[in-house]
């Protein structure tokens, strides 16, 4: 668990989602220049960082660490999610909303 290593996993996570440095590190509250620092393994970081970086990823801590596979499926979802047009995630709502209402039918 190198600092490198770390970085490499954040870099290749971000250019994953087809993210610049400069996107993500808005995202997570840091300049452009951190974030190159953190990706190249010259800086470390807090546990904050890591949590808000986890989160614009949408990726376990775990994984940015360890580098293990641990993805739970609503991380899979939002990470799909955000890569959705406006006008699907209303379709999806809908479709949501949709079976609600047949499972408070079905509860009945």
């Amino acid at each position: 668990m190198s600092d490198i290593q770390i970085g490499k996993r954040i870099r290749e996570l971000r250019e994953l989602q087809n993210d610049t440095r400069e996107s993500l590190a808005e995202k997570i509250g840091i300049s452009a220049k951190f974030l190159y620092e953190i990706e190249t393994g010259k800086k470390g970081f807090s546990i904050d960082i890591l949590r808000r970086i986890s989160e614009a990823l949408a990726v376990s801590c775990d994984y940015i660490i360890f580098g293990e596979e641990k993805y739970r499926e609503d991380e899979k979802t939002i990470c799909a999610l955000k890569k959705l047009e406006e006008i699907h995630i209303r379709q999806i709502q809908d479709l949501t909303k949709v079976l609600h209402e047949i499972l408070d039918i079905a509860e009945v």
